[in-house]
């Protein structure tokens, strides 16, 4: 949630006015008590949720908001209703190298993907089209959205395997939109978060608005509706409407019965409508609507005034946008006639028209805009942190490897403090493995690193391990530990994990990557594996397991687990994570190499194993 306060005023209370609304769509919990324990019954309990977060986002997600006035000379229509900061023209074009989930023979033979893009700015959410069969879709769509707080609100994108039954996660990815802003237009490829693999192709364009007519033509020329007679495509500027009121509308059909109006308005096959005002000849709406415009010069608004009672039109009137053009500041505030209505009804509306402007910057030949889009994560703090996209230098190449994330480090160190680069001896694993980008929960911005549980007693495993190769490596870290020389004051090692809630699919997401300096089990190293459990559940059907990898101290998985979960029962949750040894059938070289019990966490950190 965000709370404003403005315009700042020289006399108490100091603030004008006081507006608070929501980034993007809140996750919600409600505990029904009394007779309303009824709609806690499967399949209600999820349609009343729903319905009630579809009203929350109709008045307190942007666009929408709530406004206090404090003082009465405050212009609330203003406040309600702000100019949007600027528009995000997404061209959603292509990825690459997506896994392919669909499987014939009971899973025997591995089959491609169908895959599709949601896309949500806000409240605003975009789904693209389905491409059957491929690994390599190209979309080649384009969307515009409205920007109203740029620092805070995110680009985020989820792309799914369509299936009958449900359909699959292939990747995630989220680009704070303020680094776009300052770019102006980014063109690249961006390696997709929470999957071991696939890469995703956008253009990014930041478009702004523009009080006045000295760029359309250019606009024109660019989006080319300065040649063709059509009204749809790409946008040249934005028509933003505020509807105040109407006085001395007609009573319909029955004499001296109020109407219960409604308007319409339309901008060729756009239309929009406002809510009822019941039983009343003069309504106030006081509401804000906002239209793509193609070509200003050639398109009009249409508004139709109706009475919802009696299904009938109580007036209406047509303004050419043209007429916005020759205005001051492209601005129209004033009440309007009303045709085919009373002789004195009026409808009561400000329009302005803003031309979206692509503003070029000048930038040096050897400038990398890739290194300054932000993806954000959540330190231990629960600060964003900036993590760099993973671009290729063309689609072919398939490398999609740049300078690594810095992830943070679990345990004793300071907030914000980034780990020191291991010693080339203490890893066989590369920088590549080690900096996987990992993507926190954004949709909900909650989770507390604060509340991270790992300092469970260093010696605690050490009756799980019976080898004495084992018992003597633990020892000698041991020792380390206590003289300061251990590696990165993780003595058991550390595994790389990426932990989300996805409000799509209603599940938290764990994503095991990889683990790092783990104890040798025997003279050949370990056979390690991950397991997971949700505690307190710790039946057979809520454990996950990765795959084993042979002979290694170093192993990387890659293996994404989901958990049937609401966001809020999840940041109750603790996740036990213990890494293991396999061994062979019957061996006795099983045994436990480390673990971390994370209590309210929602965000990728390397942990020290315990």
């Amino acid at each position: 949630m965000r709370v404003i306060l403005e315009p700042l005023i020289g006399d108490m209370p100091l603030v004008g006015a006081l507006s608070i609304f929501f980034l993007r769509k809140p996750l919600l919990e409600i505990n029904w008590t009394g007779l309303t324990n009824l709609l806690d019954i499967p399949g209600l309990n999820g349609l009343s949720d729903t319905i009630i977060l579809d009203i929350i986002s109709n008045y307190l997600v942007l666009p929408n908001r709530v406004t206090v006035p404090l003082v009465s000379e405050v212009q609330i229509a203003q406040l309600r209703f702000p100019v949007p900061k600027g528009v995000l023209r997404i061209h959603f074009i292509e990825a690459q190298d997506l896994q392919g989930k669909d499987t014939y023979l009971k899973g025997l033979v591995k089959g491609k993907s169908d895959p599709y893009g949601v896309l949500r700015v806000g409240n605003q959410i975009f789904q693209s089209k389905v491409i059957k069969e491929s690994l390599s879709p190209k979309w080649n769509e384009v969307y515009e959205a409205l920007v109203y707080e740029h620092p805070g609100q995110e680009l985020e994108i989820e792309l799914f395997d369509e299936d009958p039954d449900k359909d699959d996660f292939l990747g995630s990815l989220m680009i704070d939109l303020i680094e776009v802003e300052k770019e102006r237009l980014l063109d690249e490829w961006f390696a997709l978060d929470e999957v071991p693999k696939g890469k995703l192709h956008l253009k990014l364009e930041w478009l702004t608005l523009v009080p006045n007519a000295v760029n359309l033509e250019k606009v024109l020329t660019d989006i080319r509706a300065d040649k063709d007679q059509a009204t749809d495509g790409l946008s040249s500027s934005l028509l933003i409407l505020y509807l105040d009121s109407a006085r001395n509308l007609p009573s319909g059909k029955k004499m001296n019965s109020n109407p219960s109006p409604l308007v319409q308005m339309s901008v060729g096959h756009k239309a929009q409508e406002s809510k009822i005002r019941y039983k009343t000849n003069e309504p106030v709406w006081e509401e804000n609507f906002t239209f793509f415009i193609h070509n200003p010069k050639r398109q009009e608004l249409e508004v139709e005034v109706r009475d919802e009672q009696h299904q009938c039109s109580l007036g209406n009137l047509r303004i050419p946008l043209s007429q916005l053009l020759a205005s001051e500041d492209m601005t129209m505030n004033q009440r309007f006639q009303l045709s085919n209505s009373g002789p004195n009804s009026s409808l009561k509306m400000k329009l302005a028209l803003r031309v979206l402007h692509l503003e070029k910057q000048e930038r040096s030949p050897d400038h990398q805009h890739s290194a300054q889009v932000k993806r954000p994560s959540v330190s231990k703090e629960g600060r964003k942190i900036p993590v760099r996209p993973q671009m290729s230098a063309s689609p072919g190449t398939g490398d999609s490897s740049t300078a690594p994330s810095s992830p943070v480090v679990g345990g004793g160190d300071k907030p914000g403090v980034e780990e020191r680069a291991p010693p080339a001896e203490a890893s066989s694993q590369g920088p590549q493995d080690l900096g996987r980008s990992s993507s926190s929960l954004q949709a909900s911005g909650t989770g507390s690193p604060s509340h991270i549980s790992v300092k469970e007693p260093t010696p605690s495993i050490a009756s799980d391990i019976s080898l004495p190769i084992a018992t003597q490596e633990l020892r000698q870290r041991l020792r380390q530990l206590e003289n300061g020389t251990t590696l990165g004051q993780s003595p058991l090692g550390q595994i790389q994990l990426t932990i989300r809630h996805s409000s799509q699919r209603n599940k938290l997401v764990v994503v095991v990557h990889s683990c790092r300096n783990l104890i040798a089990f025997s003279e050949d190293g370990s056979d390690p594996y991950v397991r997971l459990y949700l505690l307190p559940d710790k039946r057979r059907s809520g454990r996950r397991k990765t795959h084993v990898s042979k002979k290694t101290l170093n192993p990387v998985f890659d293996q994404s687990f989901d958990f049937s979960v609401s966001l809020p029962e999840a940041q109750r949750r603790t996740l036990d994570v213990a890494v293991k040894n396999s061994g062979g059938f019957l061996s006795k070289d099983k045994g436990l190499l480390g673990k971390v019990c994370l209590e309210k966490i929602l965000c990728s950190v390397k942990m020290k194993l315990t």
